[in-house]
C-alpha cells in the first residue's frame, strides 16, 4: 500500500520556494501480520526451548534456540513460506501440523521436533497462554481480513480421503489390525526394529499375538458367542471363529470396511459364524440381551466421547450373560493427570478422527461400575504404550514403501495431482511421528481393561 504525501518546508516558518512529492511505502496488513507473528514466535522460542537445541532457517537467515552441548542432537527446521509463521502463531501445534502438511516448512527429524516440544512442555504451556490471548484476537482479525484460504480448503478436503481400503492395505499387516501390536523377543522386543531389524513378518507376528492375547483374556471357548464393537476389517472376528471356534457378531459404521470384512470372512469360509452389522453400538437389537459369553472392543472407545462412556458400558452389561462372561476393551488413553472430558481441537481431532476423545483408564472403570451397578468386577489392567512406537514406526515404513499414487487416485481422483498427493502423504507421516512421540514420552498411554462378572472365578483358578 502506497501513500503520496506533499511535504512542505517549514524551516524558519517561511513559505517554501518549491513543492516536492515524496512516496512512502507502508507494509500491507498481511506482511505486517506475518512479521509480527514471526517475531513473536522467535521471542517465545528463546524462552521456551530450555532442553535441546533447535535451528530455524528462513529467508532472513539461521536462528538458534536452546543450548547446544557437544554430542547433542540439533533439530533443523526450514521455513519455505512465511505463511507458516501465521499458522503457528494462531493455532500452535495444530498450525505447525498444517504448515508441515502444506509443505510451508520442513524438518530434518520430525520425531525429534515432537520430542523437543514434549521435553519443553512445561515452559511452553506458561508462555503460550500469554501468546494465545493475543493470537485469539488476531486470529479472528485475520479471518475477517483475509477470509478462508484456498490452502485451508485443501487441507479440509484431504481429511476425506482416509476411508480408502487401499490406503490401509499399504501399511497394515495382512489381518489389517489398525491398533497397537504386541512385540515379543521373537521380533526383538519393542526396539527390535532399531537394534537388529526390522524383518519381514514381524508386524504380522506381533498383531497375531495381540489378537490371541485379547481373545485369551476374554476367556473364549469353542461354541461361545462373542460381541465386538468396531469391526475394522474383521481380523479379530475371523480369528475368534477360525482358531477359537466362536460365533461373532461385529459392528461397524463404515460401508467400505464392512464390504472388505465380509469378503475376507467369505474367503475364510466363515460366513455362518461371523456376522458383520452396519450398526451404531447404541442401536443393538433387543434380542442381544444376555446372549454373549464375551465382549471385545479394540481401540474403538476413542470415538465414543466422555458423555457416552456410561451408555457404552450399559449396553455391554445388557448384551453379556449375567454369569461367566468377560469384557475386554482397549483404548489409547490419557494419564489421569491430563484427562478431561473436554479436549481441545488438535491435529488428531481435526484431521484424523474428528470429535474423538481419549479416555483415562480411571474414567472407563468408573463408567463401567456406574453403568452396570456393580455387575462388573475389574479383573485386569495392562498398559501397552511401550509397544505403540514400534507399531507406528513400522506403519510409517510400510506406507512409504507401498502406497501408490495411482491406487489412491482410483478412488480419489483429486490425488492424481502431485501436490495434493504429497499433502496427503505428509499428513500420515505427521501422524506416525506425532503419536509415536506421545507414547514414548508418556503423554499418551494405551490401556487394556478386563472385566468379569461378580463371583466369576478369576482367570487361572478354574
Amino acid at each position: 500500500m502506497s501513500i503520496a504525501l506533499n511535504v512542505h518546508s517549514l524551516a524558519n516558518c517561511q513559505k517554501p520556494a518549491s513543492r516536492s512529492s515524496l512516496t512512502l511505502t507502508l507494509p500491507s496488513p498481511q506482511s505486517w501480520f506475518t512479521s509480527f507473528t514471526r517475531r513473536s514466535i522467535h521471542t517465545f522460542l528463546s524462552s521456551a526451548v530450555v532442553n535441546g537445541h533447535l535451528c530455524v532457517q528462513d529467508s532472513e537467515g539461521e536462528h538458534h534456540f536452546g543450548q547446544y552441548a557437544k554430542g547433542d542432537h540439533t533439530v533443523r527446521l526450514v521455513v519455505h513460506d512465511l505463511n507458516a509463521w501465521k499458522r503457528i502463531f494462531m493455532s500452535g501445534d495444530l498450525g505447525f501440523s498444517e504448515a508441515f502438511m502444506m509443505g510451508e516448512l520442513e524438518v530434518d527429524d520430525l520425531k525429534g521436533i515432537m520430542d523437543l516440544w514434549l521435553e519443553n512442555q512445561s515452559h511452553m504451556v506458561g508462555l503460550s497462554s500469554a501468546v494465545g490471548r493475543v493470537s485469539s484476537v488476531l486470529s479472528a482479525l485475520s479471518n475477517a481480513m483475509f477470509g478462508q484460504t484456498r490452502s485451508q480448503a485443501r487441507l479440509n478436503a484431504i481429511a476425506s480421503y482416509d476411508q480408502s481400503n487401499e490406503l490401509f492395505k499399504a501399511f497394515l499387516s495382512t489381518e489389517m489390525m489398525y491398533s497397537c501390536a504386541l512385540w515379543s523377543e521373537a521380533e526383538g522386543g519393542v526396539n527390535g526394529d532399531l537394534e537388529s531389524g526390522p524383518f519381514a513378518g514381524d508386524l504380522e507376528a506381533a498383531q497375531q499375538r495381540k489378537i490371541k492375547h485379547v481373545l485369551t483374556k476374554a476367556r473364549v471357548q469353542p461354541g461361545h458367542r462373542v460381541l465386538e464393537f468396531g469391526t475394522g476389517w474383521g481380523g479379530l472376528a475371523i480369528e475368534a471363529a477360525r482358531s477359537f471356534g466362536c460365533e461373532v457378531d461385529t459392528l461397524t459404521l463404515s460401508q467400505e470396511q464392512k464390504a472388505l470384512a465380509e469378503e475376507r470372512v467369505r474367503k475364510a469360509g466363515l460366513e455362518g459364524r461371523v456376522r458383520v452389522h452396519l450398526l451404531d453400538y447404541r442401536d443393538i437389537p433387543a434380542e442381544f440381551e444376555h446372549q454373549f459369553d464375551a465382549f471385545v472392543s479394540i481401540e474403538m472407545l476413542e470415538h465414543v466421547g466422555a458423555q457416552y462412556y456410561k451408555k457404552y458400558f450399559q449396553l455391554v452389561d445388557f448384551a453379556l450373560k449375567p454369569q461367566n462372561a468377560t469384557a475386554v476393551v482397549t483404548s489409547s488413553t490419557f494419564p489421569e493427570s491430563r484427562y478431561s472430558g473436554y479436549q481441545a481441537e488438535d491435529f488428531m481431532r481435526k484431521y484424523m478422527w474428528p470429535n474423538s476423545c481419549l479416555p483415562s483408564a480411571t474414567a472407563l472403570v468408573t463408567a463401567a461400575q456406574a453403568a452396570s451397578h456393580g455387575r462388573f468386577t475389574l479383573d485386569g489392567v495392562e498398559n501397552h504404550a511401550a509397544h505403540y512406537p514400534r507399531t507406528l514406526r513400522t506403519w510409517g515404513r510400510r506406507l512409504e514403501s507401498n502406497l501408490k499414487q495411482e491406487a489412491m487416485a482410483r478412488s480419489h481422483p483429486a490425488l492424481r495431482n502431485y501436490n495434493e498427493y504429497q499433502i496427503f502423504k505428509r499428513k500420515w507421516e505427521y501422524l506416525f511421528a506425532y503419536a509415536g512421540a506421545g507414547f514414548m514420552k508418556g503423554y499418551i498411554t494405551c490401556h487394556m481393561l478386563t472385566f468379569i462378572r461378580p463371583n466369576d472365578i478369576p482367570d487361572g483358578l478354574n
